[in-house]
């Protein structure tokens, strides 16, 4: 990715700026956990696979870091007018803790439709919680109407210097405990994140002598970085639904536009398929839970977006996942990764032929979990009717000897579509 010239040039950030930053956030934050993943390393080539587990963090998120930051630096005068905040999540459960330990009035905006365990988690934070529009839109248009109304602070999710250095201190972190760490990958969505992390780490390794890469994951559906920076500034997208709404931003903030032309490297996308299948992983190899934004990264290695030999690390940067949306997720990242298959078989209508594809499947050692069985569908020929089977396998080789040895039987066989 070329950095392209912008007419606006943002704020200089120094190596000084975050390790004070680093010394602020550390008085509510956790210092994380930096794991290592060696079915990571082997999937993707690379000498160690290093995560960061910011969904770990004190309210499940790496907000909290720039929040704090952001704080701390108020006036008296702007601490007694209270501060504000629109989210659908991760920045309204920063934004109210941190206030709640600086003893300053919170109001959170948030969606109607926002998931039942963010609302009740900011509420216990002690913020003031107002539920407004059905889009993150109109609940932004709320927040900013009781600015006008009430003088109170706007405390932006991404968009302030501040906040961008408070999330930067998330790479000295990580560079303190991995100084060997050659390629951060780290999600964006508006940008803040990336913007400190990239610029932190950059600054950090022209101070040791030695060069660090960057490389930024979007949901390919929210991904309004790449047309901004072939435009030359901030462009607004049109974005399509996606599993990683943390993420979902339709455009950059105009500050962290400007740093992730000058510092990041590279951005790639990542699909929700490679997303859900992130999240399994994470789940059944290192038996941590990630919200879909903080699998990102972890999506673009396992999808081998990310070329690097040396050490990788990537950010884990929320924990935050509807248990609902998690039970949905993990069926589509086991039927993205081939281990829930839907194989729909055309059978003879005559007795015993369930029995005989049943035991197909089992002498493969494939385990059914759920059985249709119908000769009504009117696309089917009369002599003959379909069962729909759904099996959990090991993996996609696996997967294909089962459809096989079913199709060497005689039967005819589709996965996941109808005939």
């Amino acid at each position: 990715m070329t950095a392209l010239p912008s007419n606006n040039p943002a704020a200089e950030l120094t190596l000084a700026d975050f390790e004070q930053a680093l010394e602020t956030v550390h008085k509510v934050t956790r210092r994380t956990p930096l794991e290592t993943s060696r079915f990571l390393s082997e999937a993707s080539g690379a000498s160690k696979v290093y995560l960061k587990c910011e969904n770990l963090q004190r309210t499940g998120a790496y907000k909290l870091r720039g929040a704090y930051n952001r704080l701390v630096g108020l006036s008296e005068e702007e601490r007694a007018r209270g501060v504000v905040a629109a989210s659908a999540g991760n920045h309204a459960q920063g934004v109210a803790y941190a206030a709640r330990e600086l003893g300053i009035k919170a109001t959170i905006f948030m969606p109607l439709g926002v998931a039942l365990p963010k609302l009740q988690a900011t509420r216990n934070y002690g913020a003031d919680v107002r539920l407004e529009g059905d889009s993150f839109e109109g609940t932004l248009e709320g927040a900013r109407q009781f600015v006008k109304d009430t003088g109170a602070v706007f405390i932006a999710p991404f968009d302030h210097l501040s906040v961008i250095e408070g999330q930067g201190t998330v790479a000295l972190e990580m560079l303190d405990a991995a100084p060997d760490i050659e390629t951060l990958v780290v999600a964006i969505g508006g940008g803040g994140l990336i913007s400190g992390v990239a610029a932190a780490a950059k600054l950090r390794a022209e101070k040791e002598g030695r060069s660090i890469r960057v490389i930024g994951v979007q949901s390919e559906n929210t991904a309004a970085f790449q047309p901004s920076l072939e435009a030359g500034h901030p462009v607004t997208i049109k974005t399509k639904p996606t599993i990683a709404d943390g993420i979902a931003v339709a455009r950059p903030g105009d500050l962290t536009f400007e740093y992730v032309q000058k510092y990041v490297d590279e951005i790639v996308t990542v699909t929700d398929d490679d997303i859900a299948r992130a999240i399994v992983a994470l789940l059944e190899r290192m038996k941590l839970v990630v919200e879909p934004a903080g699998a990102a990264g972890v999506a673009a290695i396992l999808a081998g977006k990310i070329k690097a030999t040396g050490p990788i690390a990537t950010v884990l940067s929320g924990g935050n996942i509807d248990p609902l949306l998690l039970q949905r997720v993990i069926g589509h990242g086991l039927a993205a990764s081939s281990r829930y298959l839907k194989l729909r078989i055309l059978l003879p209508d005559i007795p015993g032929q369930l029995v005989r594809t049943a035991s197909i499947v089992a002498e493969k050692n494939a385990n059914v979990v759920e059985v249709l069985h119908t000769r009504h569908a009117t696309e089917l020929p009369i002599s003959d009717v379909e069962l729909e089977l759904h099996i959990e396998t090991r993996g996609v080789e696996h997967g294909q000897e089962v459809v096989e040895a079913l199709r060497e039987a005689g039967y005819t066989v589709r996965v996941g579509e109808r005939y």
